[in-house]
């Protein structure tokens, strides 16, 4: 690659300008695409079960029978949530950037002129100055600055960058003026390098939504090839097309539970809409459960324990005939330092005195130091170890070590000692306590030095601390590293990223909060990810929750909505999946039973909705902050076996029933839809059992619905009014039922937790 070296005062000339133009090396967008809107409804709608369900709606609607349309409303809400989720995830991968500068200027053909910040060319001249951002990796080749690059590294301290020094883009000009020449453009920018890591969708940690996943693959592989076997059944049965396809689909459709992840959906949007009333953003909806099983939370020391800026702890007067305050005060008037150090200075003394200014000198990372010089006198304000290197300042020292100290001097005396500190969140450490008693073990990570993050850790309670400075270890992030250590100094973006990726090889599920560029990588790779409101807008579009009011003591709100989803979705989804298992094995056994199947779409609809749907979405919404226990899957399984073959015994007493008497098909159906309905009932008694008032007018108000509408609609649903033999056979076997739910249940849980480590995590 030809390289060139122009002047500073002329800059590139228009053909070298071309030149780079036509090879590439603009500072062009490097951004990573993301689907477009079209690709996103593309993918959400033609998927295997909306297919699946959109045909069996148009056999539905072929055969004219438009009341058991009904089912379709779940399957268009499931896509739409997923279409409206992945476009807000979408939006914020887009805006994810470092570089909020729009323009630059430039030198080119010995004019200065300002461009856009996509039309710089690698070796261009660029002027910067106070305020500035670099908008490119550059050297300068004349002038000295002080950079701020906080954003990047994590470190708060100003740097001084003198000509050979290397600007990195993202930081900014904090003092002073340079001109530098471009090193590099776009995508081999640091910034770009970041950004480009941290541009893609990830995928969503989450327990249920993996088991209903996997409960999903598996009814897939089974249902397209029972269902053309249960339809040639159906047919061969004498029936006429339309009948059969009626049955064929009221079997398929209860094989399939697609209301529960409606159900899930809806459940994490209240949580969304409660935790906006607490200032906490919700972007993505499964993290949310993810939070309640996070047993590692990372935490970015500046802007998540601390709020980045410094407070005045207390003064130490070392001569009492100067007016410490007086002096600080016009001090703090006169110097215009961009730094923590003054800024709390400021805050605390009230800058009004009648000292009158003669020059200033503002603070300077090179020198350490910042004075003013009034009518009165010279008066300093710097690193103590710099300003005097006696042995009893050595002292002072290290007595307030635990503090960040600035001393106070005139050109012969020390007039006093200032003691800085951190400005910790507001609750903070109640969290990092609340943390700790829920067992989730706290590892903090900065790019600050390990005296600080040290300090910080022992002012929120931390105890047992183990520090390493990453700095001096060039090994990879490795298992032993990551467990050995609680407090992880002078990190770099890559290298919290890969202790996050090392706990999660280690089977911890880990949660990050950070607020700056440097923390985006780690926040990215988290499986649950927490951003301050304040910190960088990087940070803020790759976390999945922000902190609107970056107070770090929302967490164990999230926490406990995390834990009300999962033990609520828990519990609600034994009703789904007792559906799935009766209608499966129901579709089963009439493939081998020369009868009609018993139910139509619409009698599964009712019984669903009342036994199933209202008490799902009601009980799902009640508090609970009870811990996470034992394995989701596992507990679904052993709750929901027990009314699902229930449910099967009852039908199959029903065939044995109609073969006895000769019953009408209506009939039949009315039997089977009462005898699941009660089976329903049942299992819901035992979830909902211990009653609370909410529960008992659920109940009670399910079962006169229910009543209602088999008693008062039975056209509607196909039903018939029954003999009062059958109502005694009904009543008979719902007293068999309690006790048949009792014996499975304990059969069950015996056998699946006897071979627990066997089934699907």
């Amino acid at each position: 690659m030809i390289r060139y070296n122009p002047k500073i005062d002329e800059g590139l000339n228009q053909k070298q300008v071309d030149y780079r133009i036509k090879n590439g090396d603009y500072n062009y967008n490097s951004d990573v695409k993301t689907k477009t809107i079209g690709q996103i409804l593309f993918y959400n709608v033609f998927t295997l079960f909306n297919i699946l369900n959109l045909c069996l709606g148009f056999l539905v609607f072929w055969v004219g029978s438009y009341k058991n349309l009904l089912f379709l409303g779940v399957v268009i809400c499931n896509t739409l949530i997923s279409i409206i989720q992945e476009i807000r995830t979408k939006r914020a991968i887009d805006k994810l950037s470092i570089i909020s500068s729009a323009t630059a200027n430039v030198i080119r053909e010995g004019k200065s002129k300002i461009i856009n910040i996509e039309e710089v060319v690698l070796d261009d001249i660029i002027v910067y100055k106070r305020g500035n951002q670099i908008i490119a990796d550059s050297i300068i080749k004349e002038g000295i600055v002080e950079v701020n690059e906080s954003l990047l590294s994590g470190e708060e301290d100003l740097i001084l960058k003198k000509t050979g020094d290397m600007l990195y883009s993202g930081s900014f000009v904090v003092s002073g003026k340079c001109i530098a020449k471009v090193e590099k453009v776009s995508i081999n920018n640091y910034a770009s390098k970041i950004t480009k890591e941290a541009k893609y969708i990830k995928k969503v940690n989450s327990v249920i939504m993996k088991t209903l996943k996997k409960i999903i693959k598996i009814i897939s592989i089974v249902i397209v090839p029972l269902g053309i076997l249960l339809f040639l059944k159906q047919y061969s049965l004498d029936k006429n097309i339309s009948e059969s396809i009626i049955n064929t689909v009221a079997a398929i459709i209860g094989m399939i539970p697609e209301g529960l992840i409606l159900l899930t959906s809806t459940v994490l949007a209240v949580s969304v809409l409660r935790l906006s009333k607490r200032k906490v953003l919700v972007q993505q909806l499964y993290c949310i459960e993810t939070l309640a099983r996070v047993d590692t939370i990372c935490l970015d020391k500046t802007g998540t324990l601390t709020e980045g800026v410094m407070e005045v702890e207390d003064v130490v007067v070392l001569n009492e005939k100067y007016d410490y305050k007086k002096i600080l005060s016009a001090m703090a008037r006169e110097l215009d330092d961009d730094n923590p150090t003054m800024d709390a200075i400021g805050k605390k003394f009230n800058k009004r005195t009648d000292f009158k200014c003669l020059e200033t000198e503002p603070f300077s990372s090179e020198k350490k130091y910042s004075s003013v010089t009034f009518k009165e006198g010279k008066y300093i304000l710097g690193a103590p170890d710099i300003l005097d290197t006696s042995d009893k300042m050595k002292e002072l020292i290290e007595k307030y070590s635990d503090n960040r100290l600035v001393l106070l001097k005139n050109k012969k005396d020390n007039i006093a000692l200032i003691l800085l500190k951190d400005k910790i969140r507001f609750k903070a450490k109640n969290t990092l306590e609340y943390l700790k008693n829920e067992n989730v073990d706290i590892k903090i990570i900065s790019g600050d030095n390990e005296t600080v993050i040290t300090r910080i850790a022992k002012r929120v309670g931390l105890k047992n601390l183990k520090c390493i400075d990453m700095s001096k270890n060039h090994t990879n992030m490795n298992h032993q590293i990551v467990e050995n250590y609680n407090i992880f100094a002078r990190v770099s973006p890559e290298q919290k990223r890969d202790l996050i990726r090392a706990l999660k090889n280690n089977g911890h599920t880990v949660a990050m909060t950070g607020d700056g560029v440097n923390d985006v990588l780690a926040l990215k790779e988290a499986d649950c990810s927490i951003a301050m409101a304040s910190g960088s807008d990087a940070a803020r579009n790759v976390s999945e929750i922000v902190l609107l009011d970056s107070n770090f003591d929302a967490v164990p709100k999230i926490l406990e909505e995390g834990r009300r989803t999962i033990n609520n979705v828990e519990r609600s989804a034994s009703l789904f999946l007792t559906k799935t298992i009766y209608a499966t094995l129901l579709a089963i056994i009439f493939l081998f039973v020369s009868m009609d199947y018993p139910f139509q779409p619409i009698q599964l609809s009712l019984v669903s909705s009342i036994t199933i749907g209202i008490p799902a979405f009601i009980l799902a919404l009640e508090p609970n902050k009870n811990r996470i226990n034992g394995n989701f899957f596992l507990n679904v399984l052993k709750k929901s076996i027990p009314g699902g073959l229930t449910i099967v015994i009852n039908v199959i007493s029903v065939m044995i029933v109609s073969k006895i008497f000769s019953l009408t098909e209506e009939t039949i159906s009315t039997l089977a839809v009462i005898l699941v309905a009660i089976t329903g009932f049942i299992l819901l008694y035992k979830i909902c059992y211990k009653f609370n008032i909410l529960r008992k007018i659920m109940y009670v108000v399910l079962i006169i619905a229910f009543l209602s509408c088999i008693i008062g609609l039975p056209k509607l649903f196909e039903l018939v009014l029954l003999k009062p033999i059958f109502v005694v056979f009904i009543v008979l076997l719902a007293i068999l039922d309690v006790g048949l739910f009792n014996f499975i249940s304990d059969i069950c849980e015996k056998k699946i937790f006897k071979y627990k480590d066997r089934i699907i995590k």
